[in-house]
């Protein structure tokens, strides 16, 4: 199979544990099969290598995203990076050039575009691989999967087929509804539309060299700040004559609000947190080396990490959106492709990360104009390049950065290498930041 998984999401639903760089597919909290916990993108991946070994998976994203998933997933999966946000038209144009220009997949192979998000089990994506086929074999031009509806919802938009058959053609599609309408549309047999669906590689790039003037993948690349903001409903599904639905009745989930997330989570607390016996149906997450204790509450969740915690009924938590886009603050946790860093203490003219590099791995070789840095070894070994002189650091080692030193630390050993980060300056941004090659 070719399958794009569609990552974006701006992290907000799901503060404090998630944020402009780490959304919510990137926040661990389910438990693997070796009894780890992992995050929704590392769970749909393994889930789908288990069916296909063999399946090519690319992750559109913004570059943003790229660090974690490179740090979760590792190097070895395609990533189509967009430049900036343009909705989902354009991210999977830019996908599907991606696919045949730059890992030479045919134009008539079929590709599955699904979110990488969803809370599903086995059976989806054995129900992908006959998507696939049906691209691959079938009359219509575009197939949908359609989810059986287990309540009026107002949160998706619905597919109107044409009959109840597993397969069916599309008769039309309908917009979010009220629950009366929505109750209106299930009697008759209306699916939820979950952003899931399959082609032909030729006849999405076809689509997309009608819409768009472009020649190639880098030429889209290129010029994709420029190209208009449209869904990928707008632009092609609603406008496709040839078009069928296929019907899933399995376990499926957009969790996308922690009264959803929680009721997937197989343990009500993780991290360190203690509940009373007088708390009913409460989930605690904590990403911080303090204790939680809750007591008395019920129907709620907490949830702790360094950009914040939040306290809140349940049901309520699904309005959380507006009060995070209120507060300004950095990024007090992040996952990089080379490991981690989180954010101890913040002053006006200074601040103190701890980072955590992965073994294999190094910074890049940067140098920095407004600040300086001092770095304190506190675990493992490795190597700095500081103006291009090597050195050994080990535990208790002190390293010293005026402005404008170029300077880098490698992790060439099997553990994880630790540091005190702080940086000194006027102004400090992530923007002042200048890479160069060793």
């Amino acid at each position: 199979m070719n399958i794009i998984l569609l990552s974006g999401g701006s992290g907000q639903r799901l503060w404090p544990l998630s944020n402009d760089v780490r959304s919510k597919q990137f926040i661990k909290i389910f438990k693997g099969t070796d009894g780890e916990y992992e995050s929704m993108v590392q769970r749909v991946y393994h889930q789908i290598r288990a069916i296909d070994p063999n399946a090519n998976v690319t992750i559109a994203t913004s570059k943003t995203q790229v660090s974690a998933i490179n740090n979760q997933l590792g190097g070895n999966v395609g990533i189509s990076i967009e430049p900036c946000r343009r909705d989902t038209f354009p991210a999977i144009a830019l996908a599907s050039a991606y696919l045949h220009d730059v890992q030479n997949v045919g134009l008539d192979e079929p590709v599955v575009v699904c979110p990488v998000d969803p809370y599903v089990d086995k059976e989806y994506f054995l129900a992908l691989e006959k998507l696939s086929k049906l691209a691959e074999e079938g009359d219509s031009n575009l197939t949908l999967m359609g989810i059986d509806p287990t309540y009026p919802s107002e949160k998706y938009g619905y597919i109107i087929p044409e009959d109840k058959a597993e397969v069916s053609k599309v008769v039309s599609f309908k917009e979010k509804p009220d629950v009366e309408t929505a109750k209106d549309y299930i009697s008759k047999g209306a699916l939820w539309n979950g952003g899931i669906f399959a082609y032909k590689l030729s006849y999405l790039l076809d689509k997309a060299h009608e819409i768009i003037d472009f020649t190639d993948y880098n030429d889209l690349f290129g010029k994709y700040d420029t190209l208009e903001k449209i869904s990928f409903d707008y632009a092609v599904v609603e406008k496709e004559t040839r078009i069928s639905v296929m019907r899933f009745n399995g376990l499926w989930k957009d969790l996308g609000t922690w009264n959803t997330l929680t009721e997937a989570m197989e343990e009500n607390v993780i991290g360190d947190a203690l509940l009373n016996e007088n708390c009913e149906n409460v989930h605690v997450i904590n990403d911080m080396n303090i204790p939680v204790i809750v007591m008395g509450l019920k129907d709620a969740i907490v949830a702790a990490s360094p950009d914040g915690i939040l306290v809140s009924d349940k049901e309520q938590s699904s309005y959380i959106k507006p009060f995070v886009e209120k507060i300004e603050q950095p990024i007090m946790f992040a996952e990089k492709s080379w490991g981690s860093y989180r954010v101890l203490d913040v002053e006006k003219d200074s601040m103190t990360i701890k980072v955590t590099l992965n073994p294999g791995h190094s910074m890049n070789y940067h140098s920095h104009e407004r600040r300086d840095e001092v770095w304190s070894v506190v675990r493992g070994t490795g190597k700095t390049i500081i103006d291009g002189v090597e050195k050994i650091v080990r535990p208790g080692d002190v390293v010293n950065m005026k402005a404008g030193t170029k300077h880098t630390i490698i992790n060439d050993n099997g553990e994880e290498l630790q540091l005190i980060e702080v940086q000194m300056g006027k102004e400090i941004t992530v923007e002042d930041k200048k890479k160069f090659d060793l």
